[in-house]
Protein backbone atom coordinates (compact mmCIF):
# COMPACT_ATOMS: atom_id res chain seq x y z
CA UNK A 1 0.00 0.00 0.00
CA UNK A 2 2.77 2.27 0.15
CA UNK A 3 2.54 3.47 -3.34
CA UNK A 4 -0.23 4.89 -5.87
CA UNK A 5 -1.24 1.85 -7.25
CA UNK A 6 -2.08 -1.69 -5.11
CA UNK A 7 -0.25 -4.85 -6.83
CA UNK A 8 -1.70 -8.31 -5.41
CA UNK A 9 1.27 -10.09 -7.12
CA UNK A 10 4.32 -9.98 -7.43
CA UNK A 11 4.29 -11.05 -11.20
CA UNK A 12 0.95 -9.64 -12.12
CA UNK A 13 0.44 -7.60 -15.13
CA UNK A 14 -1.85 -4.64 -14.02
CA UNK A 15 -2.32 -2.63 -10.63
CA UNK A 16 -5.59 -1.20 -8.83
CA UNK A 17 -5.16 2.53 -8.77
CA UNK A 18 -5.93 3.66 -5.49
CA UNK A 19 -7.05 7.28 -6.44
CA UNK A 20 -8.25 8.23 -10.00
CA UNK A 21 -5.57 9.60 -11.55
CA UNK A 22 -4.90 11.70 -15.40
CA UNK A 23 -3.57 11.15 -18.20
CA UNK A 24 0.15 12.01 -17.74
CA UNK A 25 0.65 11.07 -13.84
CA UNK A 26 3.44 9.20 -12.98
CA UNK A 27 2.21 6.20 -10.84
CA UNK A 28 4.49 4.14 -7.81
CA UNK A 29 4.30 0.79 -7.78
CA UNK A 30 5.43 -1.27 -4.69
CA UNK A 31 8.41 -2.87 -5.79
CA UNK A 32 8.65 -2.10 -9.26
CA UNK A 33 9.16 1.50 -11.31
CA UNK A 34 6.85 3.98 -11.85
CA UNK A 35 4.45 4.12 -15.03
CA UNK A 36 3.29 6.62 -16.44
CA UNK A 37 -0.64 6.48 -17.29
CA UNK A 38 -1.26 6.88 -20.48
CA UNK A 39 -5.41 7.90 -20.07
CA UNK A 40 -7.06 8.92 -17.01
CA UNK A 41 -8.03 5.59 -14.46
CA UNK A 42 -10.53 5.76 -12.39
CA UNK A 43 -10.39 4.88 -8.49
CA UNK A 44 -10.08 0.92 -8.49
CA UNK A 45 -9.61 0.15 -11.98
CA UNK A 46 -6.40 -1.35 -13.60
CA UNK A 47 -3.41 0.07 -14.67
CA UNK A 48 -1.35 -2.12 -17.27
CA UNK A 49 2.49 -3.05 -15.52
CA UNK A 50 3.81 -3.89 -19.24
CA UNK A 51 2.91 -4.45 -22.79
CA UNK A 52 0.82 -6.93 -22.99
CA UNK A 53 0.29 -8.36 -27.14
CA UNK A 54 -3.16 -8.66 -28.16
CA UNK A 55 -4.43 -12.26 -27.23
CA UNK A 56 -1.76 -12.87 -24.20
CA UNK A 57 -3.40 -13.77 -20.86
CA UNK A 58 -3.58 -11.04 -18.12
CA UNK A 59 -3.44 -11.80 -14.48
CA UNK A 60 -4.59 -10.35 -11.14
CA UNK A 61 -4.64 -11.72 -7.83
CA UNK A 62 -1.19 -14.25 -9.58
CA UNK A 63 -4.05 -15.66 -11.77
CA UNK A 64 -5.80 -15.09 -15.01
CA UNK A 65 -8.35 -12.56 -15.40
CA UNK A 66 -8.96 -12.48 -19.08
CA UNK A 67 -7.26 -12.01 -22.35
CA UNK A 68 -5.99 -9.01 -23.86
CA UNK A 69 -8.45 -8.21 -27.09
CA UNK A 70 -5.75 -5.67 -28.60
CA UNK A 71 -2.17 -4.53 -27.76
CA UNK A 72 -2.42 -2.80 -24.10
CA UNK A 73 0.64 -0.57 -23.50
CA UNK A 74 2.67 0.29 -20.07
CA UNK A 75 0.29 2.39 -17.96
CA UNK A 76 -3.13 2.02 -19.88
CA UNK A 77 -6.37 1.65 -18.81
CA UNK A 78 -7.23 -2.17 -18.70
CA UNK A 79 -11.02 -2.62 -18.59
CA UNK A 80 -13.94 -3.44 -21.13
CA UNK A 81 -12.27 -1.96 -23.84
CA UNK A 82 -8.97 -4.19 -23.89
CA UNK A 83 -9.59 -7.20 -21.76
CA UNK A 84 -11.95 -10.12 -22.93
CA UNK A 85 -12.71 -13.31 -21.31
CA UNK A 86 -10.76 -16.21 -22.53
CA UNK A 87 -12.04 -19.40 -24.10
CA UNK A 88 -11.91 -22.54 -21.10
CA UNK A 89 -12.39 -20.74 -18.57
CA UNK A 90 -11.96 -23.27 -15.78
CA UNK A 91 -8.61 -24.84 -16.83
CA UNK A 92 -7.13 -21.51 -16.38
CA UNK A 93 -7.11 -21.36 -12.58
CA UNK A 94 -3.63 -21.28 -10.78
CA UNK A 95 -3.44 -23.56 -8.35
CA UNK A 96 -3.56 -22.46 -4.72
CA UNK A 97 -0.32 -22.74 -2.65
CA UNK A 98 -2.08 -21.93 0.39
CA UNK A 99 -1.81 -25.35 2.41
CA UNK A 100 -2.32 -24.49 6.20
CA UNK A 101 -5.62 -24.74 8.14
CA UNK A 102 -6.36 -21.55 10.08
CA UNK A 103 -5.93 -22.06 13.99
CA UNK A 104 -8.20 -19.82 16.30
CA UNK A 105 -6.53 -17.69 18.45
CA UNK A 106 -6.24 -18.34 22.36
CA UNK A 107 -8.11 -14.71 23.08
CA UNK A 108 -11.09 -15.35 20.51
CA UNK A 109 -14.45 -14.74 21.55
CA UNK A 110 -15.98 -18.14 21.61
CA UNK A 111 -19.67 -17.65 22.94
CA UNK A 112 -22.24 -15.57 22.21
CA UNK A 113 -25.94 -15.03 23.69
CA UNK A 114 -28.41 -16.57 22.25
CA UNK A 115 -31.83 -18.24 22.70
CA UNK A 116 -32.18 -21.95 23.80
CA UNK A 117 -34.45 -23.59 22.16
CA UNK A 118 -36.13 -26.50 24.12
CA UNK A 119 -35.16 -29.18 20.84
CA UNK A 120 -31.35 -27.70 21.92
CA UNK A 121 -31.17 -25.33 18.58
CA UNK A 122 -29.84 -21.48 19.22
CA UNK A 123 -31.69 -18.48 17.51
CA UNK A 124 -30.11 -15.14 16.65
CA UNK A 125 -33.47 -13.75 17.15
CA UNK A 126 -37.27 -14.40 18.03
CA UNK A 127 -39.82 -13.68 15.35
CA UNK A 128 -43.87 -14.71 14.43
CA UNK A 129 -43.91 -15.42 11.26
CA UNK A 130 -46.71 -15.49 8.65
CA UNK A 131 -45.67 -17.62 5.96
CA UNK A 132 -47.89 -17.87 2.64
CA UNK A 133 -48.60 -21.35 0.79
CA UNK A 134 -48.88 -18.86 -2.91
CA UNK A 135 -48.38 -15.28 -3.80
CA UNK A 136 -52.46 -15.26 -3.67
CA UNK A 137 -51.95 -14.90 -0.11
CA UNK A 138 -48.71 -12.51 -0.05
CA UNK A 139 -51.13 -8.97 0.44
CA UNK A 140 -53.08 -10.84 3.39
CA UNK A 141 -50.04 -12.03 4.91
CA UNK A 142 -48.19 -8.06 5.15
CA UNK A 143 -51.42 -6.55 6.07
CA UNK A 144 -51.23 -8.54 9.04
CA UNK A 145 -47.54 -7.88 9.75
CA UNK A 146 -48.35 -4.03 9.08
CA UNK A 147 -51.09 -4.34 11.55
CA UNK A 148 -49.24 -5.75 14.41
CA UNK A 149 -45.49 -5.10 14.11
CA UNK A 150 -45.11 -1.76 16.18
CA UNK A 151 -46.76 -3.70 19.09
CA UNK A 152 -45.33 -6.69 18.61
CA UNK A 153 -41.74 -5.48 18.33
CA UNK A 154 -42.53 -3.37 21.65
CA UNK A 155 -43.06 -7.14 23.46
CA UNK A 156 -40.48 -8.28 25.67
CA UNK A 157 -37.99 -11.27 24.52
CA UNK A 158 -39.56 -10.76 21.12
CA UNK A 159 -38.19 -9.35 17.57
CA UNK A 160 -41.50 -9.00 15.99
CA UNK A 161 -43.18 -10.26 13.36
CA UNK A 162 -42.16 -11.06 9.34
CA UNK A 163 -44.17 -11.94 6.84
CA UNK A 164 -42.59 -14.57 4.92
CA UNK A 165 -44.03 -14.33 1.52
CA UNK A 166 -42.99 -15.62 -2.03
CA UNK A 167 -44.31 -14.76 -5.59
CA UNK A 168 -45.15 -18.17 -6.71
CA UNK A 169 -47.25 -21.48 -5.19
CA UNK A 170 -49.56 -22.29 -7.98
CA UNK A 171 -49.23 -23.01 -12.10
CA UNK A 172 -46.86 -25.38 -11.40
CA UNK A 173 -46.34 -28.88 -11.68
CA UNK A 174 -46.31 -30.96 -8.16
CA UNK A 175 -43.48 -33.43 -8.67
CA UNK A 176 -40.01 -32.05 -10.39
CA UNK A 177 -37.36 -29.49 -9.32
CA UNK A 178 -39.50 -26.63 -9.07
CA UNK A 179 -41.73 -27.95 -6.62
CA UNK A 180 -39.33 -29.89 -4.41
CA UNK A 181 -37.17 -26.25 -4.42
CA UNK A 182 -40.02 -24.35 -3.26
CA UNK A 183 -41.19 -27.20 -0.49
CA UNK A 184 -37.58 -27.39 0.66
CA UNK A 185 -37.32 -23.24 1.21
CA UNK A 186 -40.60 -23.00 2.97
CA UNK A 187 -40.03 -25.88 5.27
CA UNK A 188 -36.93 -24.53 5.93
CA UNK A 189 -38.23 -20.81 7.19
CA UNK A 190 -40.77 -22.71 8.75
CA UNK A 191 -38.36 -25.07 10.80
CA UNK A 192 -35.99 -21.94 11.57
CA UNK A 193 -34.82 -21.60 15.29
CA UNK A 194 -35.39 -17.87 14.53
CA UNK A 195 -39.21 -18.14 14.23
CA UNK A 196 -40.25 -18.88 17.86
CA UNK A 197 -44.28 -19.18 16.62
CA UNK A 198 -45.74 -19.65 12.88
CA UNK A 199 -48.85 -18.55 11.13
CA UNK A 200 -49.37 -20.29 7.94
CA UNK A 201 -51.95 -18.45 5.26
CA UNK A 202 -53.02 -19.95 2.24
CA UNK A 203 -56.09 -19.05 -0.24
CA UNK A 204 -57.71 -22.21 -0.71
CA UNK A 205 -57.49 -23.46 -3.81
CA UNK A 206 -54.00 -23.05 -4.91
CA UNK A 207 -51.35 -25.94 -5.79
CA UNK A 208 -49.33 -25.89 -2.96
CA UNK A 209 -51.83 -26.59 -0.08
CA UNK A 210 -52.28 -25.56 2.90
CA UNK A 211 -52.76 -29.11 4.16
CA UNK A 212 -50.58 -31.04 1.96
CA UNK A 213 -47.62 -28.30 2.97
CA UNK A 214 -48.62 -28.57 6.78
CA UNK A 215 -48.16 -32.25 6.80
CA UNK A 216 -44.64 -31.79 5.58
CA UNK A 217 -43.34 -28.77 7.31
CA UNK A 218 -41.70 -30.46 10.33
CA UNK A 219 -41.81 -27.64 13.05
CA UNK A 220 -40.45 -28.65 15.97
CA UNK A 221 -43.25 -29.80 18.43
CA UNK A 222 -42.37 -26.67 21.01
CA UNK A 223 -42.87 -24.09 18.01
CA UNK A 224 -46.70 -22.79 18.40
CA UNK A 225 -48.69 -22.97 14.69
CA UNK A 226 -51.62 -22.01 13.24
CA UNK A 227 -52.78 -22.15 9.52
CA UNK A 228 -55.86 -20.80 7.82
CA UNK A 229 -57.40 -19.93 4.28
CA UNK A 230 -58.35 -16.92 3.02
CA UNK A 231 -61.56 -18.62 1.36
CA UNK A 232 -62.06 -20.55 4.41
CA UNK A 233 -62.08 -17.07 6.72
CA UNK A 234 -64.53 -15.42 4.43
CA UNK A 235 -62.45 -13.46 2.54
CA UNK A 236 -59.80 -10.51 2.53
CA UNK A 237 -60.74 -8.24 5.46
CA UNK A 238 -62.06 -11.38 7.63
CA UNK A 239 -58.54 -13.15 7.21
CA UNK A 240 -56.81 -10.24 8.26
CA UNK A 241 -58.58 -9.67 11.13
CA UNK A 242 -58.27 -13.15 12.00
CA UNK A 243 -54.25 -13.29 11.24
CA UNK A 244 -54.16 -10.38 13.34
CA UNK A 245 -55.80 -12.37 16.49
CA UNK A 246 -53.42 -15.34 15.96
CA UNK A 247 -50.28 -13.28 15.90
CA UNK A 248 -50.80 -11.41 19.06
CA UNK A 249 -52.01 -14.59 20.82
CA UNK A 250 -48.63 -16.32 19.30
CA UNK A 251 -46.36 -12.99 19.98
CA UNK A 252 -47.88 -13.21 23.78
CA UNK A 253 -46.60 -16.92 24.19
CA UNK A 254 -43.27 -15.65 23.10
CA UNK A 255 -42.74 -12.76 25.66
CA UNK A 256 -39.87 -13.15 28.45
CA UNK A 257 -38.09 -15.29 25.98
CA UNK A 258 -34.19 -15.10 27.39
CA UNK A 259 -30.96 -15.00 25.77
CA UNK A 260 -28.31 -17.35 27.11
CA UNK A 261 -24.37 -17.73 26.40
CA UNK A 262 -23.79 -20.27 23.97
CA UNK A 263 -20.81 -21.35 22.30
CA UNK A 264 -19.99 -19.98 18.64
CA UNK A 265 -20.42 -23.47 17.29
CA UNK A 266 -24.05 -22.89 17.08
CA UNK A 267 -23.30 -20.09 14.85
CA UNK A 268 -24.32 -20.72 10.74
CA UNK A 269 -22.72 -18.11 8.77
CA UNK A 270 -24.00 -17.18 5.18
CA UNK A 271 -21.36 -15.18 3.40
CA UNK A 272 -22.87 -13.30 0.35
CA UNK A 273 -21.52 -9.80 -1.44
CA UNK A 274 -23.62 -7.92 -4.15
CA UNK A 275 -23.15 -4.99 -5.46
CA UNK A 276 -19.06 -5.32 -5.81
CA UNK A 277 -16.45 -3.21 -7.04
CA UNK A 278 -12.60 -3.34 -7.25
CA UNK A 279 -12.54 -3.02 -3.86
CA UNK A 280 -14.45 -6.04 -2.84
CA UNK A 281 -11.67 -8.38 -3.57
CA UNK A 282 -9.16 -6.73 -1.71
CA UNK A 283 -10.62 -5.05 1.55
CA UNK A 284 -14.56 -6.64 2.96
CA UNK A 285 -14.07 -10.07 1.14
CA UNK A 286 -10.76 -10.91 2.64
CA UNK A 287 -11.86 -9.16 5.84
CA UNK A 288 -14.56 -11.52 5.98
CA UNK A 289 -12.25 -14.35 4.83
CA UNK A 290 -10.62 -14.21 7.98
CA UNK A 291 -13.56 -13.52 10.13
CA UNK A 292 -15.28 -16.88 8.81
CA UNK A 293 -11.96 -18.83 8.83
CA UNK A 294 -12.48 -17.77 12.85
CA UNK A 295 -15.86 -18.49 13.35
CA UNK A 296 -14.63 -22.23 11.68
CA UNK A 297 -11.70 -23.06 13.70
CA UNK A 298 -13.85 -22.01 16.70
CA UNK A 299 -16.24 -24.99 15.90
CA UNK A 300 -18.76 -22.79 13.55
CA UNK A 301 -20.11 -22.93 10.45
CA UNK A 302 -19.62 -20.60 7.40
CA UNK A 303 -22.10 -21.09 4.27
CA UNK A 304 -20.46 -20.00 1.06
CA UNK A 305 -22.94 -19.47 -2.23
CA UNK A 306 -23.29 -17.94 -5.47
CA UNK A 307 -22.16 -20.61 -7.75
CA UNK A 308 -22.35 -18.21 -10.59
CA UNK A 309 -19.87 -15.96 -9.07
CA UNK A 310 -17.03 -18.72 -8.14
CA UNK A 311 -17.60 -19.48 -12.08
CA UNK A 312 -13.03 -19.94 -12.71
CA UNK A 313 -11.87 -19.45 -9.34
CA UNK A 314 -14.11 -23.61 -8.31
CA UNK A 315 -10.51 -25.30 -8.47
CA UNK A 316 -9.15 -23.43 -6.27
CA UNK A 317 -12.62 -24.14 -3.71
CA UNK A 318 -12.18 -27.70 -4.56
CA UNK A 319 -8.47 -27.92 -4.05
CA UNK A 320 -9.66 -27.43 -0.36
CA UNK A 321 -12.08 -30.35 -0.22
CA UNK A 322 -11.55 -32.49 2.61
CA UNK A 323 -12.38 -36.10 0.04
CA UNK A 324 -12.60 -35.97 -3.13
CA UNK A 325 -16.53 -36.75 -3.66
CA UNK A 326 -16.94 -33.05 -2.47
CA UNK A 327 -14.35 -31.14 -4.99
CA UNK A 328 -16.42 -33.38 -7.60
CA UNK A 329 -19.63 -32.48 -6.44
CA UNK A 330 -19.05 -28.94 -6.38
CA UNK A 331 -17.47 -29.43 -9.71
CA UNK A 332 -20.87 -31.03 -11.06
CA UNK A 333 -22.44 -27.46 -10.00
CA UNK A 334 -20.82 -24.97 -12.33
CA UNK A 335 -20.96 -27.91 -15.33
CA UNK A 336 -24.73 -27.91 -14.26
CA UNK A 337 -24.78 -24.22 -14.42
CA UNK A 338 -22.90 -24.24 -18.05
CA UNK A 339 -25.59 -26.27 -19.42
CA UNK A 340 -28.41 -24.29 -17.08
CA UNK A 341 -27.36 -21.17 -18.63
CA UNK A 342 -26.57 -22.68 -22.22
CA UNK A 343 -30.35 -23.87 -22.11
CA UNK A 344 -31.52 -20.48 -20.94
CA UNK A 345 -29.36 -19.04 -24.25
CA UNK A 346 -27.16 -17.57 -22.04
CA UNK A 347 -23.88 -17.90 -20.57
CA UNK A 348 -21.50 -17.51 -17.00
CA UNK A 349 -19.81 -15.09 -18.32
CA UNK A 350 -22.86 -12.66 -19.01
CA UNK A 351 -21.84 -11.73 -15.30
CA UNK A 352 -20.27 -9.19 -13.82
CA UNK A 353 -22.96 -6.77 -13.85
CA UNK A 354 -23.23 -3.08 -15.37
CA UNK A 355 -22.71 -1.89 -11.82
CA UNK A 356 -19.66 -4.27 -11.18
CA UNK A 357 -18.09 -3.15 -14.05
CA UNK A 358 -18.22 0.36 -13.20
CA UNK A 359 -16.52 -0.08 -10.20
CA UNK A 360 -14.05 -1.86 -11.75
CA UNK A 361 -14.64 -5.23 -12.44
CA UNK A 362 -13.97 -6.04 -15.70
CA UNK A 363 -14.58 -10.41 -16.18
CA UNK A 364 -16.48 -13.19 -14.35
CA UNK A 365 -12.89 -14.23 -13.71
CA UNK A 366 -11.58 -11.51 -12.20
CA UNK A 367 -15.10 -11.53 -10.24
CA UNK A 368 -14.86 -14.73 -8.57
CA UNK A 369 -11.66 -14.81 -7.50
CA UNK A 370 -12.31 -11.55 -5.53
CA UNK A 371 -15.59 -13.28 -4.64
CA UNK A 372 -13.94 -16.81 -3.26
CA UNK A 373 -11.76 -14.70 -0.23
CA UNK A 374 -15.30 -14.85 1.68
CA UNK A 375 -14.24 -18.16 2.39
CA UNK A 376 -10.90 -17.58 3.42
CA UNK A 377 -8.52 -20.30 3.93
CA UNK A 378 -10.52 -23.16 5.86
CA UNK A 379 -11.12 -26.74 4.35
CA UNK A 380 -14.39 -27.38 2.43
CA UNK A 381 -16.16 -29.80 4.25
CA UNK A 382 -19.67 -30.31 2.42
CA UNK A 383 -21.23 -29.27 -0.84
CA UNK A 384 -25.14 -29.23 -0.45
CA UNK A 385 -28.62 -28.32 -2.55
CA UNK A 386 -29.75 -25.24 -2.63
CA UNK A 387 -32.24 -24.68 0.78
CA UNK A 388 -31.00 -28.18 2.25
CA UNK A 389 -29.89 -28.37 5.43
CA UNK A 390 -26.54 -26.92 5.90
CA UNK A 391 -24.18 -30.11 7.22
CA UNK A 392 -22.39 -28.63 10.18
CA UNK A 393 -19.60 -27.37 11.45
CA UNK A 394 -16.62 -26.17 8.76
CA UNK A 395 -17.04 -24.63 5.24
CA UNK A 396 -19.51 -25.45 3.74
CA UNK A 397 -20.79 -24.77 -0.39
CA UNK A 398 -24.63 -24.36 -1.12
CA UNK A 399 -25.23 -23.93 -4.83
CA UNK A 400 -27.10 -20.72 -5.31
CA UNK A 401 -27.82 -18.16 -7.62
CA UNK A 402 -25.93 -15.02 -7.54
CA UNK A 403 -28.88 -12.76 -7.41
CA UNK A 404 -28.40 -12.00 -3.84
CA UNK A 405 -32.12 -12.61 -2.28
CA UNK A 406 -32.40 -16.03 -4.07
CA UNK A 407 -28.65 -17.01 -2.62
CA UNK A 408 -29.42 -15.76 0.93
CA UNK A 409 -33.09 -17.74 1.01
CA UNK A 410 -31.37 -20.37 0.17
CA UNK A 411 -28.80 -20.15 2.92
CA UNK A 412 -31.76 -18.95 5.51
CA UNK A 413 -33.75 -21.92 4.97
CA UNK A 414 -30.86 -24.25 4.94
CA UNK A 415 -30.36 -22.78 8.78
CA UNK A 416 -28.07 -19.73 8.36
CA UNK A 417 -28.62 -17.70 11.37
CA UNK A 418 -26.74 -14.64 10.83
CA UNK A 419 -25.67 -13.03 7.43
CA UNK A 420 -22.95 -10.95 6.17
CA UNK A 421 -23.34 -9.36 3.18
CA UNK A 422 -20.38 -7.43 1.98
CA UNK A 423 -20.83 -4.48 -0.97
CA UNK A 424 -19.09 -1.63 -2.77
CA UNK A 425 -21.41 -0.03 -5.07
CA UNK A 426 -24.08 -0.17 -2.01
CA UNK A 427 -26.18 -2.49 -0.97
CA UNK A 428 -29.82 -2.03 1.39
CA UNK A 429 -30.69 -5.45 1.79
CA UNK A 430 -31.78 -6.85 5.17
CA UNK A 431 -33.34 -10.95 5.77
CA UNK A 432 -35.72 -11.04 8.59
CA UNK A 433 -35.62 -13.33 10.47
CA UNK A 434 -32.18 -13.42 10.44
CA UNK A 435 -29.59 -10.13 10.43
CA UNK A 436 -27.83 -8.96 7.80
CA UNK A 437 -24.15 -7.39 8.44
CA UNK A 438 -23.09 -5.05 5.85
CA UNK A 439 -19.63 -4.71 5.28
CA UNK A 440 -18.18 -1.79 2.99
CA UNK A 441 -15.65 -2.18 0.51
CA UNK A 442 -14.32 1.39 0.09
CA UNK A 443 -14.46 4.90 2.17
CA UNK A 444 -16.96 6.07 -0.42
CA UNK A 445 -19.86 3.83 0.08
CA UNK A 446 -19.01 3.64 4.01
CA UNK A 447 -19.21 7.46 3.72
CA UNK A 448 -22.19 7.88 1.45
CA UNK A 449 -24.15 4.90 3.06
CA UNK A 450 -22.79 5.41 6.53
CA UNK A 451 -26.60 4.72 7.33
CA UNK A 452 -26.20 0.84 5.81
CA UNK A 453 -22.90 -0.02 6.32
CA UNK A 454 -21.95 -1.96 10.06
CA UNK A 455 -18.40 -2.15 8.69
CA UNK A 456 -15.87 0.20 7.24
CA UNK A 457 -13.19 -2.27 5.36
CA UNK A 458 -11.36 0.46 3.43
CA UNK A 459 -8.93 1.39 5.85
CA UNK A 460 -6.85 -2.01 4.84
CA UNK A 461 -6.33 0.36 1.44
CA UNK A 462 -6.56 4.19 3.46
CA UNK A 463 -4.69 4.01 6.42
CA UNK A 464 -2.42 -0.17 5.64
CA UNK A 465 -4.50 -1.83 8.74
CA UNK A 466 -3.78 -5.39 8.33
CA UNK A 467 -6.38 -7.46 7.01
CA UNK A 468 -5.97 -10.04 10.19
CA UNK A 469 -6.89 -7.19 12.09
CA UNK A 470 -9.57 -5.77 10.35
CA UNK A 471 -11.14 -9.90 9.76
CA UNK A 472 -10.99 -10.01 13.80
CA UNK A 473 -13.08 -6.79 14.20
CA UNK A 474 -15.69 -8.27 11.68
CA UNK A 475 -15.92 -11.55 13.50
CA UNK A 476 -16.29 -9.36 16.91
CA UNK A 477 -19.33 -7.43 15.45
CA UNK A 478 -20.75 -10.59 14.17
CA UNK A 479 -21.16 -12.34 17.51
CA UNK A 480 -22.39 -8.72 18.66
CA UNK A 481 -24.99 -8.97 16.55
CA UNK A 482 -25.67 -12.41 17.14
CA UNK A 483 -25.84 -11.61 20.79
CA UNK A 484 -28.83 -9.19 19.68
CA UNK A 485 -27.57 -5.70 18.86
CA UNK A 486 -29.29 -4.65 15.99
CA UNK A 487 -27.60 -4.87 12.59
CA UNK A 488 -28.28 -1.14 10.57
CA UNK A 489 -30.58 -3.15 8.16
CA UNK A 490 -32.94 -4.10 11.15
CA UNK A 491 -32.81 -0.54 12.50
CA UNK A 492 -34.03 0.33 9.42
CA UNK A 493 -36.80 -1.95 8.95
CA UNK A 494 -35.34 -4.10 6.13
CA UNK A 495 -35.78 -7.53 5.42
CA UNK A 496 -39.23 -7.74 5.00
CA UNK A 497 -39.65 -8.63 0.88
CA UNK A 498 -36.13 -10.21 0.46
CA UNK A 499 -37.76 -13.81 0.99
CA UNK A 500 -37.16 -14.77 -2.87
CA UNK A 501 -37.17 -18.44 -3.63
CA UNK A 502 -35.55 -20.19 -6.59
CA UNK A 503 -37.92 -20.65 -9.11
CA UNK A 504 -37.21 -23.50 -11.47
CA UNK A 505 -39.51 -25.22 -14.11
CA UNK A 506 -42.43 -23.80 -16.33
CA UNK A 507 -44.81 -21.77 -15.29
CA UNK A 508 -48.29 -23.35 -15.98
Amino acid sequence: MNGDVVLLAPDDDVAVALRGCDEGTSLAVPGREPVVARHSVPSGHKVALRRIAAGEFVRKYGHVIGVATRTVSVGEHVHLHNLAMPDGVSALASESTVTEVPQAPIDLRRTFDGIVRPDGAVATRNYVGVLTTVNCSATVARRIVRRTEDEVAELDGVDGVVALTHGTGCGMATEGDGWRLLRRTLSGYARHPNIGALVVVGLGCEVNAVSSLMSELGVADHVPVESYTIQEAGGTVDAISRGEKLVRDLAARLVGTRRTPVGVEHLVLGLQCGGSDAWSGLTANPALGVASDLLVAAGGTSVLGETPEIYGAERLLAQRAVRPEVAVALLERIAWWERYTRDNGTTLDQNPSPGNKEGGITTILEKSLGAVAKAGRSPLRAVCGYAEPVPTPGLVFMDTPGYDPVSVTGMIAGGANLICFTTGRGSVFGSRPVPTVKLATNADTASRMAGDMDVDCSPIVEHGVDVAEMGRRVYDHLLDVASGRKSLSERLGLGGEEMVPWQLGAVL
